[in-house]
């Protein structure tokens, strides 16, 4: 299950990283490299929902599927932050704070999932509203700019990336809580 359709648009996440990344390098006008890497993010980003959608319409879950899903997210979100703070469009603890939790709860599952205690972990409502604020926040804060006239990206990127901040930190503390009576039982 290495190369179905859903796993293959899951690698265009990972593949997409350094093309992001790459077009804050080009030598073109600030407002169209914004444009190019938000067009790209969004577009890198709407993956994450069909490869998911693909996988259950063609029966093509798979456990490598299932691991490299959060994994690419997390690749992505996290180089998009670094991008951010670099071009200090995002403060420095936001990023510190995402990325730390990512890494967090990260080795938390895996610990869980190594005792059998994987379900005490598993992806709740919170993470997914935490995730779409960060994937709405994101692509606003790479557009730095004015869209149609009307919206501020770069302050109403800088709300929501605070916001998702604000929710990483309480999603990390429920599944911290979660997970909280299997640490117990298993420290001696």
């Amino acid at each position: 299950m290495f190369f179905t359709i859903p796993t293959l648009m899951t690698w265009t996440r990972i593949v997409a990283i350094p093309l992001i990344v790459g077009v804050f390098y080009l030598p073109l006008e600030p407002v169209t490299r914004n444009l190019i890497a938000t067009v790209m993010f969004v577009v890198f980003a709407l993956t994450d929902w069909l490869d998911g959608y693909l996988a259950r319409k063609l029966n093509q879950i798979s456990s490598f599927g299932a691991f490299l899903d959060p994994v690419a997210d997390k690749f992505l979100v996290c180089a998009s932050l670094l991008v951010l703070v670099h071009l200090q469009r995002a403060d420095v603890f936001v990023g510190l704070i995402i990325i730390g939790r990512e890494i967090a709860i990260s080795a938390l599952r895996e610990w869980m999932a190594q005792i059998g205690a994987s379900r005490s972990v598993a992806v709740h409502m919170l993470g997914k509203v935490k995730t779409t604020v960060q994937m709405v926040a994101i692509p606003f804060l790479l557009f730095d700019g004015s869209l149609f006239g009307l919206i501020d990206t770069h302050l109403w990127g800088t709300g929501l990336i605070w916001i998702a901040a604000v929710l990483t930190v309480w999603s990390m503390v429920y599944y911290l809580q979660k997970a909280l009576p299997e640490i117990r039982a298993r420290v001696k």
